[in-house]
C-alpha cells in the first residue's frame, strides 16, 4: 500500500543521499523495495577485479513462481511512479527514485516525467537530471539504449550507483583508466579488451546546468567517433562518472547465455547460476565483454 500522501520537495545535491537513505527504509519496510539477494565474488582478469553476482535459488524460484500472464500492453512502472519509491523531483522534466528489484543497494533510477522511449537520444534535459545527482553521489551513472544493450524499460530513464571498489575505486574498470583521457580528446584504450571510446569531462564544478552541458557535449563527441547518428539509434551502453564518459557499442545482449548490460563494463556482471559463474571464469569476463561489443576505430 502507498503510505506517501504529501508531494515531496525537489531534491538539492546535498538532501540526495539523506533522502535515498530514508526512501530505502521506507521501501523495505512497505515492501515496495524488494531487493534481489546475490552471491558475490571477485574474479580477477586482466588487471581489473570483476565483481561475479550469483542470484541466489530462492531467487530464481520466487522469479518462477511470479510470473505473470502475457498483458496486451506491458506494464509502465514509470507512468505512475510508486510513491514509496519516490526519492525525491528533481526538474521538470525528471524524477529520481528507487530501483525496485535492487542488485546493488541505494540503485537510484533518474525517470524522465512524461513518456520518452528508452532508445531515444539523450537531451539537455537528461544530463542536467544527471548531473544533480551526481553532485550529491559521486558514483557511477550508466544508461542501457535498446534491449540489445540491456534495457528491460522502454520508459527513459537513466540510472546511479554508489562506488563498488575495490580500495577507493567508484567501480573496478577505472584500476584501467586513470587518468582518464583530457576533456575534448577520445581515447580507445587497448587495456579494455572490448569496444568502446572514452573520454574525460574536466573539473566536476557542482553546478547541474554546467556539468551536466559539458557531459552532453561528451556524449555528442562519442557517438560522433562512433559513427552513431542514426534513427532510431543502434543499441549501446554509456557510463559516467564526475571524470570520465565511456560508450560501448553493443552487437548483441549475451553470449554464453550471460547477458550484459552498462555495469558489465565498469566490472560488474550478473549470472543465474553457479555453472554459468563457471562459464565466465573459463571464458574470463573481458572477453566476454568483446563478444557483445563492436569495435571503434581508434580516433
Amino acid at each position: 500500500m502507498n503510505t506517501r500522501t504529501a508531494p515531496l520537495p525537489s531534491l538539492r545535491p546535498e538532501e540526495l543521499w539523506s533522502r535515498t537513505l530514508e526512501t530505502t527504509r521506507h521501501g523495505l519496510a512497505t515492501g515496495a523495495l524488494q531487493p534481489i539477494a546475490t552471491e558475490c565474488r571477485t574474479l580477477e582478469h586482466q588487471g581489473v577485479s570483476f565483481q561475479v553476482r550469483v542470484l541466489g535459488r530462492a531467487h530464481l524460484k520466487d522469479d518462477r513462481a511470479k510470473r505473470e500472464p502475457p498483458r496486451a500492453q506491458p506494464f509502465n512502472p514509470f507512468e505512475h511512479p510508486d510513491p514509496d519509491l519516490v526519492v525525491g523531483p528533481l526538474t521538470p522534466t525528471h524524477v529520481c527514485m528507487l530501483n525496485k528489484f535492487n542488485v546493488v543497494e541505494h540503485h537510484l533510477l533518474i525517470v524522465t516525467r512524461v513518456f520518452e522511449e528508452q532508445e531515444s537520444w539523450l537531451t539537455a534535459a537528461d544530463f542536467e537530471a544527471l548531473a544533480l545527482c551526481m553532485s550529491g553521489l559521486d558514483g557511477l551513472a550508466f544508461y542501457n539504449s535498446g534491449e540489445a544493450a540491456g534495457a528491460s524499460q522502454r520508459h527513459k530513464h537513466l540510472q546511479l550507483i554508489p562506488p563498488l571498489g575495490p580500495e577507493g575505486l567508484r567501480v573496478p574498470m577505472e584500476a584501467l583508466m586513470s587518468p582518464p583521457p583530457a576533456r575534448g580528446r577520445v581515447a580507445v584504450l587497448p587495456a579494455l579488451g572490448f569496444g568502446h571510446a572514452v573520454t574525460g569531462l574536466g573539473p566536476w564544478e557542482d553546478n547541474a546546468p554546467r556539468d551536466g552541458a559539458r557531459m552532453l557535449e561528451a556524449y555528442q563527441l562519442l557517438l560522433a567517433t562512433a559513427g552513431m547518428g542514426a534513427t532510431p539509434p543502434p543499441p549501446y551502453n554509456l557510463l559516467a562518472t564526475r571524470d570520465w564518459m565511456l560508450l560501448a557499442p553493443r552487437a548483441r545482449a549475451e553470449s554464453h547465455g550471460i547477458n550484459v548490460n552498462a555495469m558489465g563494463f565498469c566490472g560488474s556482471l550478473l549470472v543465474k547460476t553457479q555453472e554459468q559463474c563457471l562459464q565466465l571464469q573459463a571464458l574470463g569476463p573481458m572477453e566476454l565483454l568483446r563478444r557483445v561489443t563492436l569495435p571503434i576505430t581508434p580516433p
